[in-house]
């Protein structure tokens, strides 16, 4: 076997461990019986992997504990499915990985057998409510981000002043959140669904937490502008962390979305700005 081929199997090797015990700490957040023992089925499959290389290559390896840990967390906070489709994703690049490298080793065929099957056995037992109501998060979050970048940006110029931004920021927020939140319900029941009241809950919910984390830097920065700028990056974070969530678990594409929903939030906010610059050039009111 040449280096180049060992270094590979002794990484893979390396995955095979580490995702053993990353899908055993999976299993304890499943509560479904049979989808724990799908979980733990696949914990055992790459167990022996693991071992099945061990004999190729000759050597013990131990989990990477560091990934092991992060990615408990990373499903912890962010949920089983986020987790799942996660894990299923390294599960894809493991059957190219493999495949690579099939021609000259052919036990490898059965390890490709196995990835291929997690895939299909993770993706079946996905099932997690808030999923089922993420067109109304989407709703809550893209108003929010849209409405109160461009609102505060507006403010930030007319006003100038970190605490009346600030405040006046809020009133338009939660204002906004409940109208959002009456909105979506009326339309949910208008449309015949049960479940208006968990989808108005949803909207509203995403709504004030995009609100309370733009203000944010209005009440810890004494400067509006230095305020703004660091609101928008919030706004920035916030776009890229939900549209990561929702490419993994939706399956959607990353970068389309996060561009699209970042252009549109910061392009309102700087024409609000303008706004606000031209209102109190021409009007003349001072705050």
């Amino acid at each position: 076997m040449d280096e180049k081929t060992l270094e590979k199997l002794l990484k893979d090797q390396q995955d095979e461990i580490t995702a053993h015990h990353i899908y055993k700490k999976l299993a304890e957040a499943v509560k479904d019986e049979a989808n724990r023992r799908i979980v733990l089925q696949v914990a055992d499959d790459e167990l022996s992997h693991y071992k099945r290389l061990r004999q190729v290559t000759g050597k013990e390896l131990k989990p990477e504990k560091l990934k092991v840990i992060l990615s408990n967390w990373m499903i912890r906070i962010f949920g089983l499915t986020f987790g799942i489709k996660f894990l299923e994703q390294s599960e894809g690049k493991a059957v190219k990985s493999y495949r690579e490298i099939d021609e000259s080793l052919t036990f490898m065929d059965k390890i490709i057998e196995d990835e291929e099957r997690h895939e299909e056995e993770l993706i079946a037992m996905i099932d997690e409510e808030k999923l089922n109501y993420i067109g109304s998060v989407v709703l809550g979050l893209n108003d929010a981000l849209v409405e109160l970048t461009g609102a505060l940006a507006g403010y930030t110029f007319a006003f100038q002043n970190t605490r009346l931004i600030a405040l006046t920021g809020l009133i338009t927020g939660i204002s906004a959140s409940l109208s959002m939140a009456a909105s979506e319900y009326l339309s949910t029941r208008q449309e015949g669904g049960d479940d208006a009241l968990k989808s108005a809950l949803y909207t509203g919910s995403a709504y004030v937490f995009t609100v309370i984390f733009l203000i944010l830097p209005f009440l810890l920065i004494q400067n509006p502008f230095i305020s703004l700028v660091a609101s928008l990056v919030v706004a920035v974070l916030i776009i890229f962390i939900f549209n990561y969530y929702i490419s993994v678990a939706k399956d959607y594409d990353f970068k389309r979305r996060f561009g699209e929903m970042a252009a549109i939030s910061l392009g309102v906010a700087g024409i609000s700005f303008l706004i606000g610059v031209l209102v109190k050039q021409f009007i003349g009111i001072e705050v």
